[in-house]
């Protein structure tokens, strides 16, 4: 792919993983995009994350636990903008 694409993506998703989750170290750039493509793929195709979990038991409860601490850094950043007037943070669907 085209260099210029793949930095401007990934600014993109860092941007994204900071506004959902109030951090953006590598670490959970690499966790919201996980979250995010599981998510993705739960609401497109939930045969396959259904046959997928039953595959695949303990992935399954290491995803739980992402999709909650996301949902839980998502909760912590929503109520830092409500408290200091910032905008941006995203809504975090549960799955």
């Amino acid at each position: 792919m085209n260099p210029t694409f793949d930095q401007e993506f990934e600014a993109l998703v860092e941007k994204y993983a900071e506004l959902l989750t109030g951090k953006s170290s590598s670490i959970m750039v690499d966790k919201v995009t996980k979250w995010a493509i599981y998510n993705h793929i739960h609401k497109s195709m939930p045969a396959l994350t259904a046959h997928w979990g039953q595959s695949h038991p303990e992935a399954k409860r290491e995803v739980r636990l992402l999709f909650e601490e996301i949902r839980d850094l998502n909760q912590a950043q929503r109520a830092h903008s409500q408290t200091s007037g910032a905008t941006g943070a995203v809504k975090e669907d549960d799955q």
